[in-house]
């Protein structure tokens, strides 16, 4: 009980500013954390979270919140990253319903805890997925993986942290949680909507040797901008260099160009050479898992012993965090990623999502064309991924939103995913208005 008292006892000193006191009888409330049952009794009717502020909303999920709240028939939500048909609904993937019911049929399975670190069919799987099924890496057992709770879980479990400016609005919360002291380097160019190869080189070469970077494995969010091959070859000698240690972020393996090798390269590029990284996968996005929180952290090491070792200490991170992984979604993943017959409709129809928001690219970029809209915006067409980054400014977005019903986030990122044909012209019509109205 005392441990119990002292946690509660620190919670109340986080919520309360200053002592919250009765208003009645001006007695104040008790929160040793060696008192008894009795250690937080409030008298009448005053609460102790009196003094808490309303929290902002978050600046991604509060564009959903905004937009639930317009009633606009005409209302259109290009703000959170999640995949939408051609009608504008959610979509589970057919393969995910078969597996599914597959589970669902299996007598034999049962709800207890997995391990610490997951169920290890998800753990093999899915290294072989971004590592590649004939890995040097896997073969001479320098992997360890652990199941996380989606991306956002595995990038929690990873000293100064260098990540791209801009980057997923959430990076700075995780690793500054974690302890990291997180630094940027420049990877946008605002004016040619593309990568600043010079500026990120630059940066990188002068971050002290072991610091971690962070890298966008594909579909770089928010910008939709990628390296080129070649770039990241350039990326990959000056990390190496300067013993830095890469952290990949890998969201989108697979749902950026619809080929999941394809999207693997850089990854495999870094493992390649024998170096050491860290890899997050998520199945939110190429799996339409979202809701399940299912994703892994794989670190490459020199040595199988180092691998061995390296796990042990994962184990003593995630235990107290959450003890074990939920089981349900990487058994989706599992039993999807070791049939020929399931991963091959998978690979059909994560190449159908990712054609679909290729399209969507295509044809807003011609809307744009058609109505003469002042400035270049090939940038859409080139970007990749589910995000595009449209150079809009803040008032922009904010005349879009009032006039035309349209939610996006304030730095101008559309999700193309939640585009149809239907809703081009309306966005296109949009983007026109705000740039020869606003400038």
């Amino acid at each position: 009980m005392e441990g119990a008292d002292r946690r509660l006892s620190t919670l109340a000193r986080h919520l309360t500013t200053g002592g919250v006191r009765n208003v009645h009888d001006n007695a104040a409330i008790s929160c040793s954390p060696t008192s008894s049952t009795s250690s937080m009794v409030v008298v009448g009717d005053h609460s102790i979270f009196a003094n808490i502020l309303r929290a902002p909303e978050d600046p991604i999920l509060g564009v959903t919140v905004a937009y639930n709240k317009d009633p606009s028939p005409v209302k259109l939500n290009l703000g959170v990253g999640a995949y939408r048909t051609e009608e504008g609904k959610p979509l589970v993937l057919n393969v995910v319903r078969r597996a599914e019911q597959l589970l669902v049929n299996d007598r034999s399975r049962v709800k207890e805890y997995l391990p610490i670190v997951g169920l290890a069919d998800f753990n093999k799987l899915s290294a072989k997925l971004i590592l590649g099924a004939d890995s040097p890496a896997i073969k001479g057992n320098l992997v360890t993986t652990v199941q996380c709770l989606s991306g956002t879980g595995s990038l929690r479990v990873g000293r100064t942290i260098y990540i791209p400016n801009p980057t997923w609005g959430n990076h700075t919360k995780i690793f500054n949680l974690a302890g990291l002291t997180v630094k940027t380097y420049r990877y946008y160019d605002p004016v040619t909507r593309g990568l600043n190869i010079q500026g990120l080189l630059e940066d990188l070469g002068s971050a002290p040797s072991g610091a971690i970077v962070l890298l966008h494995a594909c579909a770089h969010n928010p910008t939709g901008v990628d390296p080129t091959l070649e770039q990241w070859e350039q990326i990959r000698r000056l990390i190496r260099s300067k013993s830095l240690l890469p952290f990949f972020d890998s969201a989108y393996q697979g749902f950026a160009s619809g080929s999941l090798d394809g999207d693997a390269q850089s990854v495999r590029m870094f493992v390649a050479d024998g170096g050491e990284c860290f890899i997050a996968q998520s199945y939110a996005k190429n799996m339409g898992l979202y809701g399940e929180r299912v994703g892994a952290l794989s670190i490459v090491c020199r040595t199988a012993d180092v691998a061995s070792r390296v796990e042990s200490q994962l184990k003593l991170v995630i235990r107290p965090m959450y003890s074990s992984p939920p089981i349900h979604g990487a058994s989706i993943v599992s039993a999807i990623l070791k049939d020929r017959n399931l991963y091959n409709e998978w690979t059909l129809e994560l190449k159908a999502m990712a054609d679909r928001i290729i399209t969507m690219r295509k044809q807003l970029f011609d809307a744009l064309c058609a109505r003469g809209t002042p400035g270049d915006w090939s940038h859409i067409i080139k970007q990749i991924g589910m995000f595009t980054f449209t150079g809009l400014s803040t008032k922009q977005v904010m005349f879009m939103t009032k006039e035309y019903h349209i939610y996006l986030t304030s730095d101008g990122r559309i999700s193309m995913a939640g585009l149809s044909s239907r809703t081009v012209p309306h966005l296109a019509d949009a983007i026109h208005a705000a740039v020869t109205t606003i400038v």
